[in-house]
């Protein structure tokens, strides 16, 4: 089941990555906030039902009444893995408003080469040489694909300014540390039910626990961030590119019409949320060479794509380092990882 989790939140995840970058507009002031907040309402409602699920079991009632009466201090233990992500994940939606996803996506999923290192530190878990090496090929090609992006530095300068340059390309470099020790923490918080610090839970649910968690809160971030627009009086539906009228007034639009301007957002939520749904269950089982594979996963699934569809060129030389990806992940695979 490994391969199954890692491959299914791999490519809902690269396919999200298209959808954000589609739906991230330099225009539009909070979009990055407006993505968040529906990631965040998607996440809640799959949580409500996982919650659901796991507090009705027929087999053994106790075991729901358990999850249900536990998991007012369980999601406050499981804050900081949450914040760890949450803020993560709005720098990324602000940093791709303005850089190629081609050239973010592989600066923030190096993360997933970050986290081998802290469970080795922190977790005492060691791997064997060939496996080291694997994830030391996987984490240079990742690095060298963003490092030949000169043209693309160049051009953003003169675009966006130096400085606005600067602070966009910095968001995936601050995703990526963030991200690692929020995966590190949810091996930790997940990997084994003798180890973790969630209480009242057994193997069966801890990851079901750790995964409602984390979604219900999104959703009270993404109600948190719904008032702000609100106190703003940001329009949510509208990204600044709708018809106008001479006057500069917006053309009006029905409800559907409305909902289909913020499409790409909705849709990145959904993927979002279905990678997030098998992700845990990769982790717990894979540990740290799971968290190389995903963040590689995604990385190749999101350039194809977005080579594809957003028609993002790439250099012969970024070329030959997806190659060298290619070549890490299938090394990790043979070595049975």
């Amino acid at each position: 089941m490994l391969w199954f989790f890692l491959i299914f939140s791999t490519l809902c995840w690269g396919i999200a990555e298209i959808f954000y970058k589609k739906g991230s507009l330099p225009n539009e002031k909070y979009s990055h906030l407006k993505t968040a907040m529906f990631v965040g309402f998607f996440m809640g409602i799959y949580a409500l039902v996982i919650f659901i699920s796991q507090c009705i079991t027929p087999d053994d009632p106790s075991v729901g009444l358990s999850f249900l009466t536990h998991f007012p201090i369980n999601f406050v233990c499981y804050l900081p893995v949450g914040l760890c992500y949450m803020i993560s994940m709005v720098l990324s939606y602000f940093g791709v408003r303005y850089i190629e996803e081609s050239i973010s996506d592989p600066i923030e999923n190096t993360s997933g080469a970050i986290v081998p290192i802290l469970c080795a530190i922190f977790l005492k878990e060691f791997f064997d040489w060939p496996v080291v090496i694997g994830i030391v090929i996987v984490a240079l090609g990742v690095i060298a694909i963003s490092f030949f992006d000169k043209k693309g530095k160049e051009d953003r300068r003169k675009k966006y300014g130096k400085k606005l340059a600067i602070w966009a390309i910095a968001m995936p470099f601050c995703y990526m540390i963030l991200d690692a020790v929020g995966t590190f923490l949810d091996i930790f918080y997940t990997e084994s039910i003798d180890s973790t610090i969630l209480v009242g839970l057994t193997e069966d649910n801890l990851e079901h626990a750790a995964n409602c968690a984390y979604e219900f809160m999104f959703l009270l971030f993404a109600i948190g961030i719904f008032i702000f627009l609100k106190i703003k009086k940001v329009k949510i539906f509208e990204t600044g590119e709708e018809p106008k009228l001479e006057t500069g007034e917006v053309v009006p639009q029905k409800w559907y019409q409305k909902v289909l301007n913020q499409k790409w957002k909705i849709l990145a939520a959904i993927f979002e949320t279905a990678g997030q749904a098998t992700y845990l269950f990769a982790l717990s089982e894979g540990s740290g060479i799971a968290a190389v594979i995903l963040g590689a996963g995604t990385v190749i699934t999101s350039f194809i794509l977005s080579r594809v569809f957003l028609k993002e060129k790439l250099s012969w030389l970024q070329y030959i380092f997806i190659g060298i990806i290619f070549a890490g992940i299938i090394m990790l695979a043979l070595l049975g990882v």
